[in-house]
């Protein structure tokens, strides 16, 4: 091959060494079994976590834990967990009256079926909570379940 027609092929070489060569410092610099970017921040542990509803009623049983049920007033009175505190996801001032809660208790939430509470779990944890529990299946799963419920 002529010296000039080289050249093309030598450029080629050389940034494809140089993408190697950065791709293995990066793989160097990174944490040993992990995707992350050395120096970032450890993920964050979900502020809430679902839970069935036999695990739920371990937890309700707990009295420092709080019980927020996210139903309408209508559903809660229709019935509820004992000592639940309703709190509808759907009304306005919603985000105000749990702002108004203390950040660093246990909660239970919960609705009928898991879609608001799941909706419910997120802001609060955007707002602070760290201590979530979800009843994933909701509340009708308690009911059918036999769980205590009162009107």
């Amino acid at each position: 091959m002529a010296v000039g027609k080289m050249e093309p092929f030598m450029k080629t070489i050389t940034s494809a060494v140089l993408v190697a060569a950065f791709l293995v410092t990066q793989v160097a610099h990174s944490a040993p079994g992990t995707n992350e970017t050395p120096g970032a921040s450890p993920p964050k542990a979900p502020a809430s976590r679902k839970v069935g509803v036999d695990e739920f009623e371990k937890l309700w049983k707990d009295k420092n834990n709080i019980v927020l049920d996210v139903r309408t007033k209508k559903e809660f009175e229709a019935g509820h967990i004992p000592g639940a505190i309703n709190l509808d996801f759907m009304a306005p001032g919603f985000a105000e009256k749990v702002a108004a809660l203390d950040t660093n208790k246990v909660y239970l939430v919960h609705c009928a079926a898991g879609r608001r509470s799941a909706s419910a779990t997120d802001q609060m944890s955007k707002m602070g909570f760290t201590k979530l529990i979800d009843l994933s299946p909701g509340f009708r799963a308690w009911e059918k379940a036999g769980k205590p419920v009162e009107k």
